[in-house]
């Protein structure tokens, strides 16, 4: 079976710096790829560009077979992508459903007035905040606003979900909560692609891994294998760190 997404030397500078530079990677349908790599390693250049929030230098990106390379955020959406971001991006002068329902209206095939409200609430409660539709988004914590993201993500109805280190900063009781909430939009079929340094998670969800290093792919294979190669232990995880 041919992959969702086909990623194939991809590259974006910034000035002289390749913080994107010959990447190519796949992945399969139903499956979560962790991209990882230390801090300035070019993954969320990567996804910004998978996104289309920003245009490549070189390359090309396929989703579902048809080039999507350079096309703006709203047509990248319309082809079945969708992303969260390291800062949280909410409406915080709206209520939780009116976030998710404006999400609703932008996606390929919109839905409006008590459809949108039902499937809004279907979403919120999906991610853990079921009851807090009227809830202000500018009251959330940390946690919920991150959850809101993902209903507000999960709206516009992908194919290929991305996570820009979705789990950072969480408690090791949120952690937990978040791992399991990624896993089950696996069982539900949805593909995904994470950004994340937090190692628990990646070797808890992730079928592979991609590991970048300054632009540049170092490593790609099954989670264990990636996590256990010298180069990776040497340019991302160190010693301590390798054993977490």
């Amino acid at each position: 079976m041919a992959p969702l997404l086909d990623v194939v030397d991809l590259s974006k500078s910034f000035g002289g710096v390749r913080a994107v530079d010959g990447l190519s990677f796949t992945v399969k349908r139903g499956s979560i790829v962790g991209l990882i790599g230390p801090n300035g390693s070019g993954k969320t250049t990567a996804l910004n560009l998978i996104s289309g929030a920003i245009p490549p230098r070189g390359g090309e990106i396929r989703l579902d077979g048809a080039a999507i390379t350079g096309l703006k955020p709203d047509r990248i959406v319309h082809r079945g992508v969708a992303r969260t971001f390291q800062l949280v991006r909410v409406l915080g002068d709206l209520s939780c459903a009116d976030n998710v329902t404006a999400a609703i209206a932008f996606r390929q095939h919109p839905l409006w007035g008590d459809k949108a409200r039902h499937q809004a609430t279907a979403l919120l409660a999906r991610v853990g905040l079921a009851g807090r539709d009227a809830e202000p988004a500018g009251n959330l914590t940390y946690i919920d606003s991150k959850r809101l993201e993902l209903a507000r993500a999960l709206a516009l109805d992908p194919k290929l979900l991305l996570l820009d280190e979705w789990l950072a900063g969480l408690n090791p009781t949120e952690l937990q909560e978040g791992i399991a909430l990624i896993a089950s939009l696996k069982r539900d079929g949805l593909t995904i692609v994470m950004v994340e340094h937090v190692m628990d998670a990646i070797r808890s969800l992730c079928d592979r891994c991609v590991v970048m290093n300054t632009g540049r792919k170092i490593a790609d294979g099954t989670t264990a294998e990636v996590l256990t190669d010298p180069e990776v232990v040497r340019a991302y995880l160190g010693g301590a760190d390798a054993e977490d």
